[in-house]
């Protein structure tokens, strides 16, 4: 058997059917290596993670339980008084056991801020059947240091609701 020594430019004709299914960076030959391939993944991720995330965010604000308590935190001058104005909602925290919503039921806690202090809106609605409107259970605001400002309630006389 005879050894032929090839030169270190040569690649086996095997070589070849194996880089084919490599990706190759834009405008190139060569294969693109891993290290890309993986950061260029981690990035197509976040930022797929990060749409859904603004769009669940989006999805919520536009709600009708979440615009109704907003109403009447803006409505009530005790509130709007305690936090100062002007007030900043910021993104609910998805991750927040409180938070909950299903066809008839919906519970949110509110991240909200003004310039003296800052707290949650905790809200509770409800609807009779899908598709029917909501109606607020409950809306109170919580500062950060325990004060609880009731801001909505419905009256138990009769079915009118009852602003605090």
């Amino acid at each position: 058997m005879k050894w032929q020594r090839q030169s270190p430019w040569h690649e086996p004709e095997s070589h070849h059917k194996f880089t084919s299914f490599v990706p190759k960076s834009l405008g190139s030959r060569m294969p693109m290596p891993l290290g890309k391939q993986v950061f260029f993944a981690g990035v197509a991720a976040s930022g797929s993670c990060a749409i859904l995330y603004y769009l669940v965010q989006k999805t919520f604000s536009r709600a009708s339980y979440y615009q109704l308590a907003l109403e009447q935190l803006h409505s009530h001058p005790e509130a709007l008084e305690a936090l100062g104005t002007p007030l900043n909602v910021h993104y609910l925290k998805l991750t927040d056991k409180y938070n909950f919503v299903d066809i008839a039921d919906a519970k949110l806690k509110i991240p909200v801020s003004g310039p003296k202090s800052e707290g949650h809106l905790y809200v509770s609605s409800s609807r009779d059947a899908p598709f029917k409107r909501w109606n607020l259970q409950e809306v109170f605001l919580e500062l950060k240091d325990g004060q609880q400002i009731p801001l909505f309630k419905p009256s138990r006389d009769n079915d009118e609701v009852k602003k605090e």
